[in-house]
């Protein structure tokens, strides 16, 4: 009788806790994908509809609620706009500014300049210091076809952890005076955060160094060299999710960049989309 009760009890337990944890595996499991989606999507499902305060600080993230809509950021239009910073404009015109990040080079910007140039489109690359020390080829070349080139920092830091208007002008000024060696040229003072990290302070150092900042209204996760996607989904996110007055981040070391760009502008020409230069939307 005992021995019995004995398998019983024991039985429920093991029942017990094999429910258990099944229960905690898949919390785990649902958890983990939604934080790869929400880096995926560049989304916070955390941002409502409500507005938020730009002091929602940290990693510059976006919630897409309906394709072809502006997506909702961290910050509203207005309230970055106290800081001369943007990430979309607020317009019902089938308008859209094309922007690059330019970490290093790999030989992907040489053919995404050359469907630029194919589509008469300007666009604006935000380049680190580095790369204006290892390609000055191209930066003359991007300056000599239209194009913006931009400051992305000199280190690529997380620029929300610098506190001081020193360190952050350094990180800054590094990149004119290369900009200027290399071209003979004043840089065009228009900022993107490295990674989208900022904080409110940031952004008003930024504005009393005479800076514009850009975030971005549509991107896509392209920056992993041995990992790239392939065309068909970068074309479902970058014509799907595109919409009036988007600012567009892709990143000039993308090999499928490089491919579709081409492509790309073609099927936003179109869908009616003219492809302006960041200098159109701060006028």
């Amino acid at each position: 009788m005992k021995k019995q009760i004995l398998i019983r009890i024991f039985s429920f337990f093991l029942l017990f806790t094999a429910a258990y944890l099944a229960g905690t595996g898949a919390a785990v499991w649902r958890d983990q994908a939604k934080t790869i989606k929400q880096h995926n999507d560049f989304s916070d499902p955390a941002v409502s509809t409500k507005e938020v305060s730009a002091g929602a600080e940290g990693n510059w993230g976006l919630s897409f609620q309906e394709n072809g809509q502006l997506p909702i950021g961290n910050a509203t239009i207005e309230e970055l706009a106290r800081y001369d910073a943007y990430y979309a404009q607020d317009t019902d015109d089938k308008v859209l500014y094309l922007t690059f990040d330019a970490g290093y080079e790999n030989g992907n910007t040489a053919p995404i300049l050359d469907a630029l140039k194919k589509h008469n489109v300007s666009a604006t690359f935000f380049v680190v210091g580095t790369y204006i020390e290892s390609d000055p080829d191209l930066i003359r070349r991007m300056v000599e076809e239209g194009h913006t080139v931009g400051n992305h920092t000199w280190h690529h830091p997380d620029m929300s952890q610098i506190a001081d208007m020193d360190s952050f002008k350094k990180e800054i000024t590094a990149v004119e005076d290369a900009f200027l060696d290399v071209t003979g040229q004043e840089m065009t003072r228009y900022y993107r955060p490295p990674q989208g990290k900022y904080n409110e302070a940031n952004l008003q150092m930024a504005k009393e160094l005479g800076y514009k900042t850009f975030f971005w209204s549509l991107a896509y996760v392209d920056w992993y060299q041995d990992d790239q996607p392939a065309k068909e989904e970068a074309f479902d996110k970058l014509l799907g999710r595109i919409h009036p007055g988007a600012i567009v981040l892709l990143h000039s070391t993308s090999s499928t960049n490089a491919e579709i760009m081409d492509d790309l502008l073609t099927k936003w020409e179109e869908m009616g989309y003219q492809i302006r230069p960041l200098s159109e939307l701060v006028e």
